[in-house]
């Protein structure tokens, strides 16, 4: 029997320097996990004539399904780490999850710390079925990158979700793991010290988002764990405002930052639960800047 995949900060970066050591970009080969009948392993070309070839997984035989779900990962980008989420996923149920470029098996071989870069790359993940309808979801430092591709792409989506989003404010521990990758970033694997530049490189970016979070018309849900210490619940509830009444936020009782490691029908209900109606509702009225986002009007609060 395959080994489970490693959780957890320390695991993960034990994971990332053994799988570079052995010359694999994936830490734990999907393949030895998943029959190919869950989940398959896809190369498409870069949006915006960048002449990278990027990779993801994506369950197989669903392009007829009436929902795509994209997910565009965070820092660093690993999509086997939604591999337990694409396993499960219904059959009515499309979903496909990126390694954005310059992680794990996706090109280049550098960093590309520019985030509307990034989203240009990454257009070509919207293109669906006649018919079928799109959420995009974007994770931690996704979060900012489907913004900025949600108002590049006005009608190409249906509905967005930004999940334990990174919007420029590092909570203690990864204010801390930033701090001692920025002394040995020579020393660090590809995938680690990408991640350190791009967060380290992420604020001077975020007025556009603002402005692009001002822009949208759809629906918006902004999902956060309240035991979030890598990207404060704070940020997330101003980046909600900033979205206005198209917005609106759940707050997860006891989640920390990664949301996506389950449990699996949590992950899940949240996925249908962000799939917006064919003739969307208003949303009720809350408030612009909660100074207690977990009590503030307007906010759901999850277990």
């Amino acid at each position: 029997m395959a080994a489970a995949r490693p959780k957890g900060v320390f695991a993960i970066g034990w994971a990332c320097v053994a799988s570079a050591s052995l010359g694999r970009s994936e830490h734990v080969p999907t393949t030895a996990l998943y029959p190919d009948h869950l989940i398959e392993r896809i190369t498409f070309e870069a949006g915006g004539g960048l002449g990278w070839r990027l990779s993801a997984l994506r369950t197989p035989n669903r392009r007829q399904a009436p929902w795509k779900i994209v997910v565009i990962t965070g820092a660093p980008s690993w999509a086997e780490y939604w591999a337990d989420v694409i396993a499960a996923m219904p059959p009515e149920r499309e979903m496909v999850v990126v390694d954005r470029p310059g992680y794990a098996c996706s090109e280049p071989h550098h960093p590309v710390l520019d985030i509307a870069t990034q989203a240009r790359a990454l257009a070509p993940l919207l293109r669906r079925e006649p018919g079928q309808r799109l959420l995009l979801v974007g994770q931690s430092y996704g979060a900012a990158i489907v913004t900025l591709m949600a108002q590049a792409n006005p009608g190409a989506i249906d509905g967005l979700v930004l999940l334990s989003g990174y919007f420029g404010s590092l909570g203690p521990t990864a204010r801390w793991l930033v701090d001692a990758g920025s002394l040995i970033l020579g020393l660090m694997p590809r995938d680690p010290a990408c991640a350190v530049q791009e967060v380290r490189g992420q604020p001077p970016q975020l007025a556009a988002v603002r402005q692009a979070l001002r822009d949208l018309t759809l629906p918006v849900h902004i999902v956060h764990g309240d035991r979030d210490d890598f990207a404060p619940l704070e940020a997330a509830a101003w980046m909600a405002a900033e979205a206005g009444d198209n917005a609106r936020m759940t707050v997860l009782e006891g989640a920390d930052h990664f949301v996506n490691d389950g449990p699996i029908q949590r992950v899940l209900g949240l996925i249908e639960d962000s799939l917006p109606a064919l003739q969307p509702t208003p949303l009720r009225p809350r408030e612009r800047v909660p100074q207690d986002p977990a009590r503030a009007g307007g906010y759901a609060i999850a277990s």
